[in-house]
């Protein structure tokens, strides 16, 4: 009984988070109500705080969903420049298909501009490009008088402003061509001559095939 109880426990905390991305997707944090979300949901509103004590802990909670794009680089042995130029392609993916995604970063941009601003969720993925630069600048892939610190963050912030920019011109139609660009001319940049051809900027063949995308030409 106790394994069935704390089965349908999970199934109505997904229903929950199910519903409440629709809905912060939709119409960010302050246009949405937790009417909104109980009813998205199918759950009573003793279902939601049961799980959620608030409207904000649900949405932290939602946040995080994005990290789950780079939870296997950790496990990787080698990861390098690829890996971000993959994560990066993940991540597009995300906001085009997963409103749980979506969500996510529209609550990361809202918690992290104006109003008592929040840069954890950057910094995470500032470490996580970190993570794998620093390697390829060991192995001889990256510039060695670049700081990666600051190739990190400067990736993190275009990608940021990249997808803020496809999401408005094109509901996010042409994110995966407007990523693929600003590799294309970044990498001249930060890698060095002779090793630039070693990387595909529109996603590996492996990515692009767990992503459902076509070979890139």
């Amino acid at each position: 009984m106790a394994r069935i109880r704390q089965q349908r426990a999970e199934i109505t905390r997904e229903a929950i988070l199910n519903g409440a991305a629709v809905a912060f997707d939709a119409a960010g944090f302050g246009g949405t109500s937790l009417s909104e979300v109980v009813r998205n949901a199918g759950v009573t509103k003793g279902a939601l705080y049961f799980h959620f004590p608030s409207k904000e802990a649900l949405a932290r909670t939602l946040i995080e969903e994005q990290f789950q794009v780079s939870s296997d680089v950790p496990a990787l042995k080698s990861p390098g420049l690829q890996t971000v130029i993959d994560l990066s392609h993940r991540m597009a993916s995300g906001l085009r298909d997963n409103v749980r995604v979506r969500a996510a970063i529209r609550l990361v941009i809202e918690f992290g501009s104006f109003t008592d601003p929040d840069p954890s969720p950057y910094n995470t993925w500032i470490e996580t490009c970190r993570t794998c630069l620093t390697p390829a600048q060991a192995r001889g892939d990256v510039k060695p008088s670049l700081d990666v610190d600051d190739v990190a963050t400067f990736l993190v912030g275009s990608f940021t402003g990249i997808q803020v920019t496809s999401h408005v011109r094109t509901h996010r139609e042409d994110l995966h061509a407007r990523i693929t660009d600003l590799w294309d001319f970044l990498l001249p940049g930060i890698v060095p001559a002779g090793r630039v051809p070693r990387f595909v900027p529109a996603g590996s063949p492996e990515c692009r095939a767990e992503l459902g995308l076509a070979p890139a030409a």
